[in-house]
This record gives structure tokens, sequence and C-alpha cells, in this order.
């Protein structure tokens, strides 16, 4: 059996991680590390930059609101994640929301083009900072420029407050409001699952402007939302209990293929609009999604099947899991907690790590369009060319 490529430390402490890395690094002088850190432990993220420096181990990773470890969301420690052969890593700090974002992704593309190796298979790994509010609009871009010649799979960083925070970080920099770009060779990318249930009937976002609804159906976003949710499922939604209740109904962008995909609304405006987390195109198909509908048994066996059939037995093996913090609100944090071992019991993983997200990015279909998503789980095998 391979030894694991990820260790869990419950501490950051320089005399904890050195040891590590120097053990990692005499067998593998070429490696590096990815690391997932707890918005509770960023002040620590100094600690692994020099502990790396030091022990000359390249380093990039996220601040997330909390870690998966052992079937828990914990805030405290670090997930190392070892790359037997560091990849090419680009950090871009401060992404444009103007028209000097083409340039700027013209410049990215030229860039990861010269690194691509010439495998067939290679994934560009994004970490966005949450607070980005284009990153729909960035994946088409990319995908203009990059078509299949990667598979596509990424999760936001951030603050589960979506307050501003510096959450990217590579050997020197800690940076916010841009991207990390990993290129993972001989990685055949991540299986993106939410398994809401959708109902029948479908309204029409008729106003937009990025992450805002303004208007569905040609009436204020709120409006048309409470009268859904009344109708629908029988709850009063009113400008009081909002907060508390929209997390429980979110919206499903229905696209023409039958992909639905989540859109968390977080904020309610004066004018009766609605902010998501990830952008809402205008005239989207809209459906008013809700927690119960969730099938979280066909969730893990979806995930699990597609990992197997992209690479085989998961008995043994390491995977990363990433799981959005708007399901776990949605859901509450026993199913949660739920889903976690169910998807460890099922995988018969070896290591299963991981952190909580603020939005997903992923294809439905192998060499498919890469999408924003929310409420899902993105799971994916670590150094999957290293099998058992």
């Amino acid at each position: 059996m391979t030894a694991s490529a990820m260790l869990y430390l419950p501490d950051i402490r320089t005399a904890d991680v050195e040891p590590v890395l120097a053990r990692w690094r005499a067998d593998r002088p070429g490696m590096g590390v990815l690391a997932l850190v707890p918005e509770a432990e960023r002040a620590a993220v100094p600690v692994l930059q020099r502990a790396c420096t030091d022990a000359g181990v390249a380093l990039a990773g996220g601040v997330f609101p909390a870690l998966v470890e052992s079937g828990e969301f914990v805030t405290q420690g670090t997930w190392l994640l070892r790359l037997d052969h560091m990849p090419y890593v680009a950090l871009y700090p401060d992404l444009p929301h103007d028209e000097r974002l083409p340039g700027v992704l013209d410049a990215m593309v030229a860039d990861l083009l010269g690194k691509l190796g010439d495998g067939p298979d290679t994934t560009l790994f994004m970490l966005f900072d949450g607070m980005v509010p284009n990153i729909g609009s960035i994946l088409d871009e990319l995908y203009l420029r990059l078509s299949n010649r990667v598979h596509y799979m990424g999760v936001n960083a951030g603050s589960e407050t979506f307050q501003p925070m510096p959450c990217l970080f590579d050997q020197s920099r800690i940076a916010q409001n841009g991207l990390l770009a990993v290129l993972v060779e001989a990685h055949r990318g991540a299986i993106l699952e939410h398994g809401y249930e959708v109902p029948e009937q479908t309204i029409t976002a008729t106003s937009t402007e990025g992450n805002r609804i303004l208007q569905i159906d040609w009436r204020p976003a709120f409006d048309v939302y409470r009268e859904l949710a009344a109708e629908q499922y029988g709850v009063e939604v009113t400008r009081d209990n909002f907060y508390q209740l929209g997390v429980h109904f979110p919206f499903g962008i229905v696209r023409a293929n039958g992909i639905t995909v989540v859109r968390i609304p977080v904020a309610l405006e004066e004018d009766g609009s609605l902010f998501c987390v990830g952008e809402v195109p205008a005239n989207a198909m809209l459906a008013l999604l809700r927690a119960p509908a969730v099938d979280s048994r066909h969730t893990l066996k979806t995930v699990t099947r597609g990992l197997a059939e992209l690479d085989g037995s998961l008995d043994g093996r390491d995977l990363l899991l990433f799981y959005c913090a708007g399901r776990r609100l949605h859901l509450g944090l026993d199913a949660a907690r739920g889903e976690l071992r169910g998807l460890a019991e099922l995988s018969r993983a070896g290591s299963l790590a991981g952190a909580l997200s603020l939005g997903e990015i992923g294809s439905t279909t192998q060499w498919g369009y890469p999408l924003f998503h929310n409420a899902t789980l993105v799971a994916s095998l670590w150094n999957a060319s290293a099998r058992p």
C-alpha cells in the first residue's frame, strides 16, 4: 500500500511541520505541498511559508472556513497535501472586474499553455477568493481560450462571513481577490454533485446584474421568491427572517442540458433584489429548491461511482473533498457530518482530507464545460497517478 500523501496536523508549529517536510523531501526531492488552513488559523500561514522555504519545498494553499477531518468540520490545524512532483503554480492577485480582465486572462492562458505537458490528462485546479464577483464569467473566458486541453476543478476560499480576507498563498505571498492556479498532471479531474430534486414549476430571472437577481418574471425578485416559498413549501419568508431561511431555499438554474446549478441567496437589498453566491445569467430559468429534497445517499453514490469510473477502485486511496458551506447550513450540521462519514464508508478511502468551501467549480461530464456551483460536494483522488 502506498503511504498517504495527506497529513493532518492539529497544530501549525514549526517544530511539527519541519520533520514532515524533511521526511517527505528525503524520498521526493521535487515534491511540493498544497496546504489547507482554516480561517481561525490564518495568522499561522507565515509559519508554513517559513518552514517550506527553509526546507526547500514549494508551497501553495488556501484559507477556508473550516477543514474536513475524520468525519468532522474542524477549525484548527492544517492539512498538508503532498504533490510528489510539484506542478506549475501561479498566483494571480487582485483580478480586475472591468475591461482590463480579458488582457489579464490572455496573459494567464499564455502562461498556462506554456507549462502544459504532453500527457493526455491535466487538471486545472483553481482556488478563487470567494469575494471575486465574476467567477462564472472568468470560467467562460478561460474555457473559450483553453477549451478541453485540461480538466477543470476548483473551489472558493475565504471567510464564511463573506468579509474580505487574504486567503490565497504561495511560498512568499498571501493575497486576496484573486486566483491560485495549479496544473496537476496525470489527473483526470473531479466529480461534482448536489443531489437536489428540482420541482416542475420554473420562473425566469428577467433582470440580473452579476450576482444580483433584480427581477423575476418582470417583478421584484423578493416578491416572487416569498410567494413561491409560501405556495410550494408553506413557508412564510419576510425581510425579518430572510437571513435565517434564505439558505434553506436556494435557487436552481435549470440549464438546457438538464443540469441544475444551485445559487444560494445570501443578501436581500432594499430594492427587493437578491444577492446570490455566484452569477445568475439574465433570462436564466430558475426553480426554488429546499433542503429536505436533497437525496444524500444518491449524491454519495454518484460521487463514488464517478470517481471509480475515472480512476478505478478507491479502496485505500487518498481522497480530496470540498464540501460547500452553504450546503452545511442548508442541511444542518448533523446531516452534513453524516454525508462526510457516508462518503468515507462508501469510498473505503484510506485518507479523506478537505475543507469547507464557498463555491465549487467543475464539469458534469468528462472534458465538459466548467461551471460555478453552490451546495455541492467536489471530490477527487489526490496524487491519482500513484496507485496502491
